[in-house]
């Protein structure tokens, strides 16, 4: 034993010293990144595990005058990535597949730009892209729909102008997404379907902004559902948190969106030609995709998500390459794939959406020019506010859907004119769980665990 380390001592001792095309010229990670910081006289910073057991050949080779053309030569066969921290201090991170540099982003834009430049050359465009997704997605032909009836507890709330049931749909054998049925308690006639979908912020539905929102909507005289992420709230009844992690979890969510608004539209008072969504960050990507792939959605509200450059960190938003469709897409195209339905879009100066105003609002333009109907997108940008889906990013929702759908918010306004929210009463989350607080009214039949799901889902499909 101590002959084999005195040998591989003695081994690495050569690599490092005889340099030459015999070995590739070959350097560990981490003594390459400690002679960049020499010459270059930088510091950077990299957790042990991601530069661990790591090498690189033509190590010396890949160095160049400038520092970010020889870190991006270095790290370019290492799956890794380098940020800026501060005056001379920089990180290292494992390669972010679905994030690109904004200058990056506006040159993708500049290239999609070419593909098309009317109406006829923007709609193959899209149809490709549309198919495509969809056999990305696993989901042409979607699965067969289950036969259960939709679950809804008996512990219906009666609010000021509103009312709420806690609701749960099986939308493959054994598999229930759970949501928040919100009603106006007066309405004539038929009225709009408005879904919800559920982002990465902290408690999930439940959260007190996500009640406001699909209240306030409910008072406005709309049918508003929110519902889970997939593993995410009541669905880590049935999946760990971490499933949620996982590339099919995008196909799931795209599926129970669908199957939910296959539900609302059976509604004997749904109006089919008043079909809105909106979500923020990861309901955001679900708003874009589910607004492209799904024609019966006609408005759609993206909030703190549109971005050239950010195609969505978690792989629920981009774990099925739906952004490799086309030869190469993004969420830009994708929201574009909503025109000429109204859509508005919600930015903010502090995260990915910063740009939107001056890069990604007039692609979008361009293409509902296309129709001639430039005036059906809309956006409202906060360049002091960050990543939330806060009462301002609210305030515009409101009077974006009064404007489409025709609602009448005189009532609902305080004496300046603004929207109120003050008669919103926020639940505890007891109350919005459909089965129970520890799962107790779980179905027999409920899947417990990822593996049995993806058998379900590959005999779904097959058939």
């Amino acid at each position: 034993m101590k002959f084999l380390k005195t040998f591989c001592f003695l081994l690495l001792s050569y690599c490092s010293l005889a340099q030459n095309a015999d070995n590739a010229f070959k350097k560990p990670l981490k003594d390459v990144i400690a002679q960049i910081e020499t010459r270059f006289k930088v510091k950077i910073r990299y957790p042990e595990d991601l530069v661990k057991d790591k090498w690189v050949t033509y190590a010396d080779w890949r160095f160049r005058p400038d520092f970010e053309k020889t870190m991006t030569n270095v790290l370019s066969s290492q799956d890794i990535t380098f940020a800026k921290e501060g005056e001379k201090k920089y990180k290292l991170q494992p390669y972010q597949y679905h994030l690109k540099t904004p200058e990056e982003g506006e040159q993708q834009l500049a290239y999609l730009s070419t593909l098309y430049n009317d109406e006829a050359s923007w709609e193959k465009r899209k149809d490709e892209l549309q198919a495509c997704m969809w056999k990305a997605l696993k989901l042409s032909p979607l699965p067969a729909k289950p036969t259960s009836k939709v679950i809804i507890t008996s512990n219906k709330r009666t609010m000021d102008g509103y009312t709420i049931e806690n609701v749960a749909i099986e939308t493959l054998p054994g598999v229930y997404v759970c949501g928040s049925l919100y009603m106006p308690l007066e309405s004539k006639g038929k009225i709009p379907v408005i879904l919800n979908p559920d982002g990465h912020f902290g408690d999930g539905r439940y959260r007190a902004d996500c009640q406001y929102r699909c209240a306030m909507q409910a008072r406005m005289g709309a049918i508003a559902f929110s519902y889970d992420l997939f593993a995410w709230g009541e669905s880590t009844l049935q999946f760990k948190s971490e499933n949620h992690r996982k590339s099919l979890a995008q196909t799931m969510q795209t599926l129970n969106s669908i199957r939910i608004l296959d539900w609302l539209l059976s509604f004997s008072n749904a109006d089919a030609s008043r079909v809105g969504i909106t979500g923020g960050s990861g309901g955001g990507s679900q708003t874009m995709l589910i607004t492209a792939l799904d024609d019966r959605i006609t408005l759609s509200v993206p909030v703190v998500m549109l971005s050239s450059y950010h195609s969505g960190g978690c792989p629920c938003e981009s774990g099925m390459g739906v952004h490799l469709c086309g030869n190469g897409t993004n969420n830009v195209e994708i929201a574009s794939m909503a025109a000429p339905r109204p859509q508005l879009i919600l930015s903010d100066g502090k995260d990915w959406t910063q740009h939107v105003p001056e890069t990604e609002f007039p692609f979008l333009q361009k293409i509902y020019g296309f129709y001639g109907k430039t005036d059906e997108v809309k956006n409202v940008h906060f360049p002091e506010e960050g990543h939330d889906y806060g009462k301002s990013k609210r305030l515009a929702l409101y009077d974006f859907l009064a404007k489409n759908f025709q609602l009448d918010v005189k009532k609902l306004k305080d004496k300046t004119g603004v929207m109120d929210e003050t008669k919103v009463m926020i639940e505890p989350f007891l109350a919005m769980y459909v089965f129970g607080e520890k799962g107790e009214n779980l179905p027999k039949n409920a899947v417990k665990d990822f593996e049995t799901l993806e058998k379900i889902f590959a005999e779904a499909i097959k058939n």
